[in-house]
């Protein structure tokens, strides 16, 4: 299983930072991390939510990240492609992955912010139909022919993307996963699945077995899951540090996310079962409760790998790590970092799925 990293360049009023700082805290962060051995580091685009997430162009910080790192995959933690024309989206993957020397994974998704949709005139009932489009788009560049396509959003006579991406035939593509059909469909489209940070992990590894169940693709599937982690030789000094941490970054969230759980808007239906957990962490977002529910991983470098290998033994290849969760000094992140990578990476280097998890079968 690799350790890769995960960030919203949260800015939390708490901590005193300005934008400059979160955003050079984590720069100098993912720079150590590639240091360190860490396999990647995932950047998600995010818009109009202030103090969670000010990730508003994260291939402007993967592309200044291209110049200051030589080994750790970079990932785009997704594109939602509703408010991206699909040929913005793979010029802006092919110069990235340009920039980077082949080393950038790109994900894809519908978004889910109703507000985001309003801003940008995008229509929430129409994302399944506006994801499926420009993926057959994504994927008719990636073939470097010009592109014919007639859709229904988009029309497309004779065009050809540039420049051309150093991976061949296109970097490793992704989709952020919440309900049980976009497993089903990831794994019919071959993509790789991005869950969390929201869903308790009892329905995530549902969705896992689904999703590998359904694989037939002769290539093992990528799993990634985001977990909030801090792993520190101190368990009593993580615990007292994480906890603050995450109640304020999972309040967030349930802030930003509230708007989707609340409202009926149609192919969004499965975050409503998530309502009940979301009940429970509006009641106050404990580290305990974030604990037993597979959210966030706490502790000394020991207990950390005992956590962990629960996702590994499950199918989970990348375990993106939201140290801290983007709440806490850039002297405490770097200090796990540190800690991570000299005990609990290699320990998990060889960590793979259990007898028991359900194995892909081959076909075309």
């Amino acid at each position: 299983m690799h350790l890769d990293l995960f960030y919203e360049l949260s800015v939390p009023p708490h901590l005193g930072r300005g934008e400059a700082e979160v955003y050079a805290g984590a720069l100098d962060e993912i720079e150590l991390a590639d240091r360190l051995g860490f396999h990647g580091a995932w950047l998600v685009e995010h818009h109009l939510m202030p103090g969670y997430s000010h990730s508003s162009k994260p291939e402007l910080v993967l592309a200044a990240l291209a110049r200051r790192t030589s080994h750790i995959r970079l990932g785009l933690g997704v594109i939602p492609l509703p408010y991206h024309h699909p040929l913005h989206v793979a010029e802006r993957i092919a110069t990235l992955d340009l920039l980077c020397g082949g080393r950038l994974e790109a994900g894809i998704g519908r978004g889910f912010s109703p507000a985001e949709f309003d801003a940008f005139g995008a229509d929430m009932a129409q994302s399944r139909s506006l994801v499926d489009e420009s993926l057959a788009i994504l994927r008719a560049a990636a073939a470097d022919a010009p592109i014919i396509h007639r859709g229904r959003h988009f029309r497309l006579d004779g065009v050809r993307v540039l420049p051309r991406p150093v991976q061949r035939l296109w970097p490793p593509l992704w989709t952020a996963a919440v309900s049980p059909d976009t497993f089903d469909w990831a794994a019919r489209e071959g993509l790789g699945v991005l869950a969390g940070p929201f869903k308790p992990w009892p329905m995530v590894a549902a969705d896992i077995r689904r999703y590998r169940a359904a694989w037939t693709r002769p290539e093992p599937p990528r799993i990634g899951m985001t977990v909030a982690v801090l792993c520190l030789p101190d368990e009593r000094r993580a615990r007292a540090l994480a906890a603050p941490a995450l109640r304020w970054s999972y309040g967030e969230l349930l802030r930003v996310v509230a708007p989707v759980l609340e409202r009926l808007v149609e192919g969004y239906e499965p975050f409503r079962d998530i309502g009940r957990f979301r009940r429970l962490l509006a009641a106050g977002a404990r580290l305990p409760l974030l604990e037993l529910a597979g959210l966030a991983v706490v502790g000394t470098p020991r207990q950390c790998i005992s956590r962990l290998r629960r996702y590994a033994e499950a199918g989970v290849t990348h375990l993106l790590c939201s140290i801290g969760a983007g709440a806490l000094p850039d002297d405490v992140v770097r200090e796990s970092l540190e800690c991570i990578a000299a005990e609990v990476m290699p320990a998990l280097a060889n960590a793979s799925p259990s007898a028991g998890a359900v194995t892909p079968g081959l076909g075309a």
